[in-house]
């Protein structure tokens, strides 16, 4: 797990959940020296619960109060950092504005980057740490040549490689990830081992600033409503319905186009610019590939085509793929076979077995 015996001062971020809480108590177990974090990143107090009521996410004021809990259970200093400007303005406001381009963003990812593995990284090094910490359940190596290598969790049903494609090489050599070779279960059973207060707390669910998972309403309320209404048209222009906003509608959706027709109906694409959303039947969900823009390398950037194989969403199987680079930090990407729900603003990770090559985000899906 740690990528030397050397006892270290490492900065874990505690989210207040199971992971997180786990990966203190193995680091402090190791003889590290270890120091909690928890960011607090939104204002909960923009939000009225019914009496009993609990927000299911992450990074919630209740949360925060679980992580200093259990940093005072294994008796390690603990403290909170505000980071609600900069999740406001590199988080939130960059989810709100892919969805009024008529894209599908991903804010988890977004978080990774630019809140814990950017700003929380910063301050360690204040901390004078020498790592950071997460839960994440994912996994490092060093290959001979020094360089750093992003690696799947052992459990395939918790593995989050996905959501970390963007880290550098500097920031892998300064990060650990001690479930990364752990099962969910077997981290619930460490967890009743060390007798944490969470060992049975749920998982988060939903967007943390999105608590009660509209997304709409969210919208709505921060930019106004009725936002980009327009037409609803079939693949040849011929207007089929109208909407009420563009950022309503995400590739591949099938509920909610209120249209009467003999055959059921898929977003298509969402054309921010005419105010359209386009429909169709099924099977014009399906492309040969896609093109992908501000691509991470975590591997040496290949100079000709590669094979590997490909996510185009986190709960998606890996699939046998040909990544060709582009000029502009892009690349293209050809299936194996034909992929459905190719949906701009998601992420597109790269692997060669369960290694992480690199990523990008989605742009446009490519057909012929």
């Amino acid at each position: 797990m740690v990528k030397n015996n050397k006892r270290k001062r490492v900065v874990i971020a505690m989210s207040g959940g199971v992971d997180s809480s786990v990966a203190a108590a193995l680091l402090k177990e190791e003889g590290h020296e270890v120091i909690g974090i928890s960011m607090q990143v939104w204002d909960y107090s923009k939000f009225t619960a019914e009496e009993g009521e609990k927000f299911d996410t992450c990074c919630s004021l209740d949360d925060i109060h679980d992580a200093r809990r259990v940093a005072e259970q294994l008796e390690i200093p603990f403290y909170v950092v505000n980071f609600e400007e900069e999740f406001q303005q590199l988080v939130i406001d960059d989810f709100i504005n892919e969805y009024l381009l008529g894209r599908t963003p991903n804010p988890c990812v977004r978080c990774n980057q630019w809140i814990k593995f950017e700003l929380l990284l910063k301050k360690a090094r204040g901390l004078g740490a020498d790592m950071i910490a997460t839960g994440h359940y994912a996994r490092t190596e060093q290959d001979a040549d020094g360089r750093y290598r992003l690696m799947k969790g052992v459990d395939p049903a918790k593995d989050q490689s996905y959501f970390l494609f963007t880290l550098t090489q500097e920031q892998l050599a300064m990060t650990l990830f001690p479930l990364g070779g752990m099962t969910k279960q077997e981290v619930r059973a460490l967890a009743a081992g060390y007798g944490l207060r969470v060992a049975e707390k749920g998982e988060s669910q939903e967007i943390c600033f999105v608590p009660d998972n509209d997304y709409v309403r969210f919208i709505e309320e921060e930019r106004g409503k009725h936002l980009l209404s327009g037409n609803i048209v079939d693949r040849t222009g011929k207007v089929l319905g109208v909407h009420d906003g563009t950022y309503r509608y995400t590739v591949g959706q099938r509920r909610g186009l209120g249209i009467a027709h003999p055959e059921p109906l898929y977003v298509l694409g969402v054309d921010a610019a005419r105010k359209e959303v386009t429909v169709g039947p099924r099977d014009a969900l399906y492309s040969d590939g896609l093109i992908a823009t501000a691509i991470n390398w975590i591997s040496p950037r290949p100079e000709t085509a590669i094979e590997a194989s490909c996510k185009i969403r986190y709960r998606h199987q890996p699939i046998p793929c040909r990544i060709i680079p582009l000029a502009d930090n892009r690349a293209e990407v050809r299936f194996g076979e034909r992929e459905k729900s190719v949906t701009p603003g998601q992420a597109v990770v790269f692997y060669d077995g369960d290694a992480v090559l690199g990523g990008g985000w989605i742009d446009e899906a490519v057909d012929g």
